[in-house]
């Protein structure tokens, strides 16, 4: 016992960091840990809207394909009109699955045309609920859109669906 009041006496003589110290710390550690990245992709805070950009507006941003056979593709054309007042050009888009494909107008779209951006759904190997989406990179601000689909892929043995 005397060992433990000795060792607690020991701590008081010492002199601590405190509160202040040990988060001082942490702040320094932490900053190393996670350093500032300026990612292009990311609109800052600061940037002004132009006012002149281009607006992909989408006649609908999700589509429900409902039931879907086992094994098979499925597609759905996306119409978007360009509701800005320069030229629309998509640069690129990504699904958020392999299984999922997208395809899109190459060409730019002037102000008030439309432009066409279809998704293609392989179920093969796939069962049950599904939800994909397709992040669409274009001269918008801001320069992504994002669009979805979901459905039932039904079970191949009997086409019935999962409980």
């Amino acid at each position: 016992m005397a060992a433990v009041l000795s060792l607690a006496a020991c701590n008081r003589d010492k002199n601590e960091a405190g509160i202040a110290g040990v988060n001082a710390g942490a702040t320094v550690t932490n900053d190393t840990a996670n350093p500032t990245v300026d990612n292009p992709n990311v609109a800052s805070e600061t940037e002004t809207p132009n006012p002149n950009a281009p607006v992909m507006k989408f006649a609908e941003a999700e589509f429900d394909f409902g039931d879907i056979k086992a094994d098979s593709k499925v597609h759905h054309t996306f119409i978007f009109t360009n509701t800005g007042k320069s030229p629309l050009l998509i640069q690129d888009a990504t699904a958020s699955c392999g299984c999922t494909t997208p395809s899109w107008t190459k060409e730019p779209v002037a102000p008030g045309a439309t432009g066409q951006l279809e998704v293609q759904f392989d179920s093969r190997g796939k069962h049950g609920i599904i939800s994909k989406q397709v992040a669409v990179r274009a001269n918008t601000q801001p320069s992504i859109t994002s669009i979805a689909i979901k459905g039932n892929v039904l079970d191949p043995v009997g086409g019935e669906k999962p409980l």
